[in-house]
């Protein structure tokens, strides 16, 4: 459960007027006959609507008093549409030095991608790595291939599921006993 302390410090934090969206943000106006409550604009429609009533009904005191309300509001909504304005043109410049960069980079790309194309000898190869020990067992398809050796002619002579002779090294074979 909160103390009173924590709930008052909180009351008075939320009360305060925030720099924010003014032009959305709800007022309470005091005026000369009571409490005019809504945004800016809803503010200056109701005291505008007020003073052409205190007009046609004769009370110029009352009329200009509801004028001047409706100034205020109307100047302190023309400043925050400025300050909105100027945001919004801030944020456009903004965004068209992106896109101009963007666009540059965009550009030096293509050149180089251009160049790279019509010239391949000035292309960086890559580094080829040295192989390293991973620590894994090879398998069959990793295996290099040994080259193999070409095969020897058969027997022109049809004999060619007959074993041949071995070579005669010079060495007789012993007689088995």
């Amino acid at each position: 459960m909160r103390s009173s302390k924590s709930r008052s410090r909180n009351k008075n934090r939320n009360n305060r007027p925030s720099g924010g969206n003014i032009i959305n943000r709800v007022f309470d106006s005091q005026g000369p006959d009571g409490k005019v409550r809504g945004t800016p604009q809803q503010i200056i429609e109701k005291y505008n609507q007020l003073h052409r009533d205190a007009v046609l009904s004769g009370d110029r005191v009352d009329a200009e008093n509801y004028a001047q309300h409706a100034e205020h509001y109307t100047r302190l909504l023309a400043e925050a549409q400025r300050e909105v304005e100027a945001k919004r043109e801030e944020q456009e410049e903004q965004n068209r030095q992106r896109q101009a960069e963007r666009d540059r980079e965009r550009q030096e790309r293509l050149k180089a991608q251009e160049a790279a194309a019509n010239d391949p000898a000035s292309m960086e190869q890559p580094d080829v790595a040295e192989p390293q020990d991973s620590g894994l067992v090879e398998t069959p398809e990793e295996k290099p291939k040994r080259p193999r050796r070409p095969r020897k002619p058969r027997n022109p002579e049809g004999g060619g599921d007959a074993p041949k002779p071995a070579p005669d090294d010079g060495v007789a074979p012993e007689a088995a006993e």
